[in-house]
């Protein structure tokens, strides 16, 4: 389960544009919480404290006891906006979680036991086709991520959403089939070299190489003139 973390934040008054570029000048980035029932509420977030959350990963699936002058309530990140260029936080979303809610998020996906995986033993290729899976979940059970087991399959075999224990209350949110997770694809043979399947052929052939050329035919001596 994903753990919660604490953040502080002020009410602002101002929306739009304007609003939002006062307040980066004072080093502060702006935001909004939205849902749960009651109407978006704007707020400002230090930048340095919220770089780092942003960049210390796992930053959409945390829930956050947010602090909004002395009023406290859960929320979740549900989008951020980065400068293209500086890579800095431009505005933050939040969510209110309530009692009981449950949300939707991308949990990672962790692979074990390649080290023992049959198929990679033999030569195969490791084929994620996910990292992580789209699901719904229960707002205070978040998982890290889920554990796919890779230590039976052989090359050729695919490892199934159905074969991945899922923590209780958690489902994928696509449930009309059983999609692949990752697969172990055969080795890859190595192009053979021109040279040496000419070689090959000639050897095939009876395992003769290629005639040798006739030797041209010796010069006669020239007549010695008569005296």
């Amino acid at each position: 389960m994903a753990e919660m973390k604490t953040l502080t934040a002020a009410a602002r008054s101002g929306t739009g544009k304007g609003a939002a570029r006062s307040v980066r000048r004072e080093g502060r980035i702006p935001g909004v919480i939205y849902g749960g029932g009651d109407a978006p509420e704007p707020i400002a977030l230090d930048y340095r404290e919220l770089n780092k959350l942003i960049y210390a990963g796992h930053f959409l699936t945390t829930i956050f006891e947010l602090e909004v002058d002395g009023a406290k309530q859960r929320v979740i990140p549900r989008d951020y906006q980065l400068d293209p260029v500086k890579d800095q936080p431009l505005h933050v979303d939040f969510l209110r979680l309530k009692a009981g809610a449950t949300l939707r998020v991308d949990v990672p996906v962790h692979f074990i036991n390649q080290e023992t995986c049959p198929g990679i033993k033999k030569g195969g290729l490791l084929n994620i086709v996910r990292h992580s899976v789209e699901m719904r979940v229960p707002a205070d059970a978040i998982p890290d991520a889920i554990v796919a087991d890779l230590g039976k399959l052989e090359i050729n075999e695919s490892l199934h959403i159905s074969a991945v224990p899922l923590p209780d209350g958690c489902k994928p949110t696509q449930r009309d089939r059983d999609f692949t997770i990752a697969s172990i694809a055969p080795p890859i043979a190595a192009p053979e070299e021109p040279g040496a399947a000419a070689a090959a052929a000639a050897a095939g052939k009876g395992g003769k190489g290629a005639p040798a050329a006739k030797a041209a035919p010796a010069a006669k001596a020239a007549p010695k003139p008569k005296k």
